[in-house]
C-alpha cells in the first residue's frame, strides 16, 4: 500500500531553465550481445559486498484500547490466548511505505536488473556519484553557477559529507555536472535554439573538478539540432578518463518543432542508444574506463520505448528523475517514470530553491535512501 497517490498529473510542476538575455546571443532490458556474461548486481550494493536488506518506512500501529485488570478478565485472556496458540498465528500487519520506497514494487518491475559485469575503472555500484550541476555564466540554472567558485567547492564538499555519513558503505564521488549546450528560446545565428559554451568555460569548469578530485558530465540540451550532430563536438573532452555525458530529454524538440520552455521535448531509446554506443567506442578508442551517462526523465513521454535501451559493459546509464516539487510529487515521479520502467542505474535530482519554495524542506540524504532502488548518482541544483 502506498501511503501517496501515484498519478498526480494536474499538480505536476516542471522547471524550465533558462540563461539569462545576456547570454541569447554568446525494464525489462533487452542486453546485447556483449551481455551474455551479465551478472544480477543490485544498483544500491557494491557488486563485491553481499546485498543488505531492504530499509522500509512502517506505519506505527494504534495502541490497543486499555483493558480491565480485574482477576476474572485477566483469567478469560489467558484462556483465549492458550487456545489461540492452538491455531493458527494472528497475520502481522502489512508495512506500509510511501511511493517509490516499496521494495516489492520494485522487484516486481525486474530490479536489480540484470546488466554487464562491471570492468575495471567503474564508477558504479561501488560508488555514489555527488553532483552539482549548471553553469558558470547564469546563477540560475543550478548550484555550479549560483555560488563563487571557491564558495560553490566548498558546499559541494559539505554535501559529499552528508552522503558519506549517511551511507558509509558507499564512496562518494564528487561530480561537477557542467550543461555545455544550452537549449535557448531564441533560434540563433544557426537557427537551432541551443548554444554551445565556449571550450574555455569548459575547461575552466574540468579545472574545478580536478582541483577536489571531482568528476565532469557535459551535459547537453540540443533544441532543435541533433544529438548525432552535437555530440561528436565534445570528442577532444570526453576522451579524458574523468569526463562523463548526461543529456536532457526536456530539451530535444526536433519532433514537435516547439520552441524550448513552451513544450516538454523527448527522446526515443534508439537515440539514447546512439550516445551510448558514441561512448563505447569512446571507451575502446582511448582505452579508458567506462563512462557514466545520465539520461535525465520526470515524464512518461520523457523516455520512449525505454525497454529497448541497450546495455553495454563500457557504458553506465543512469536514469535521473529531475522532476521538482513537494516530497510526495518527486517520489511518485521517481516510481513512475523510474522504477517502473528499469534501465541500470537510478538517480535523484535535488532542488534548492524549487523544492522547497511552498514551505517543503529539501530531502535529507537519509530520505532519499529509503527510495527503492537507493539512487547511485544524486543532483543537487
Amino acid at each position: 500500500m502506498h501511503l501517496y497517490p501515484t498519478n498526480r498529473p494536474a499538480l505536476l510542476m516542471i522547471a524550465m531553465l533558462a540563461l539569462p538575455l545576456a547570454l541569447a546571443g554568446c525494464k525489462d532490458n533487452k542486453p546485447t550481445a556483449s551481455t551474455a556474461a551479465a551478472q544480477t548486481v543490485p544498483q544500491g550494493q557494491p557488486s563485491s559486498a553481499k546485498a543488505a536488506p531492504a530499509t522500509t518506512q512502517t506505519t506505527e500501529a494504534p495502541a490497543a484500547a486499555a483493558q480491565p485488570t480485574s482477576p476474572a478478565f485477566d483469567a478469560h485472556s489467558s484462556a483465549k490466548k492458550a487456545k489461540g496458540a492452538k491455531g493458527k498465528a494472528a497475520a502481522a500487519p502489512k508495512t506500509s511505505y510511501r511511493a517509490g520506497e516499496d521494495p516489492d514494487f520494485a522487484a516486481a518491475k525486474g530490479w536489480p536488473v540484470k546488466y554487464p559485469a562491471p570492468l575495471p575503472g567503474s564508477i558504479l555500484p561501488q560508488k555514489r556519484i555527488v553532483a552539482y550541476y549548471g553553469n558558470p555564466l547564469s546563477k540560475r540554472m543550478g548550484a555550479l553557477g549560483e555560488y563563487q567558485k571557491d564558495d560553490m567547492l566548498q558546499r559541494l564538499k559539505r554535501e559529499v559529507g552528508k552522503w558519506q555519513a549517511a551511507d558509509p558503505s558507499h564512496p562518494v564521488q564528487p561530480a561537477l555536472h557542467l550543461i555545455a549546450v544550452v537549449a535557448q528560446g531564441d533560434p540563433g545565428k544557426a537557427g537551432l535554439y541551443r548554444m554551445i559554451m565556449p571550450d574555455k568555460i569548459i575547461n575552466d569548469v574540468y579545472s574545478w573538478a580536478k582541483s577536489i578530485n571531482a568528476i565532469m558530465f557535459i551535459d547537453i540540451q540540443t533544441g532543435h539540432d541533433n544529438i548525432r550532430n552535437v555530440l561528436p563536438r565534445f570528442e577532444w573532452i570526453l576522451k579524458n578518463p574523468d569526463v562523463h555525458l548526461g543529456i536532457d530529454p526536456e530539451f530535444n524538440l526536433i519532433k514537435s518543432g516547439k520552441k524550448p520552455g513552451t513544450k516538454i521535448g523527448t527522446y526515443d531509446a534508439a537515440d539514447i542508444n546512439y550516445a551510448s554506443g558514441y561512448l563505447k567506442e569512446l571507451v575502446k578508442k582511448y582505452n579508458i574506463p567506462p563512462k557514466v551517462f545520465i539520461v535525465h526523465r520526470f515524464t512518461r513521454n520523457g523516455v520512449t520505448n525505454a525497454k529497448n535501451i541497450q546495455l553495454r559493459p563500457e557504458v553506465q546509464i543512469v536514469m535521473n528523475m529531475d522532476g521538482w516539487g513537494a516530497p510526495w510529487l518527486k517520489r511518485d515521479s521517481y516510481k513512475d517514470y523510474v522504477v517502473a520502467e528499469p534501465v541500470q542505474f537510478t538517480g535523484f535530482k535535488l532542488f534548492y530553491h524549487n523544492d522547497t519554495k511552498k514551505g517543503d524542506a529539501l530531502l535529507t540524504p537519509k530520505e532519499v535512501l529509503l527510495l527503492q532502488p537507493k539512487p547511485l548518482y544524486i543532483q543537487y541544483q
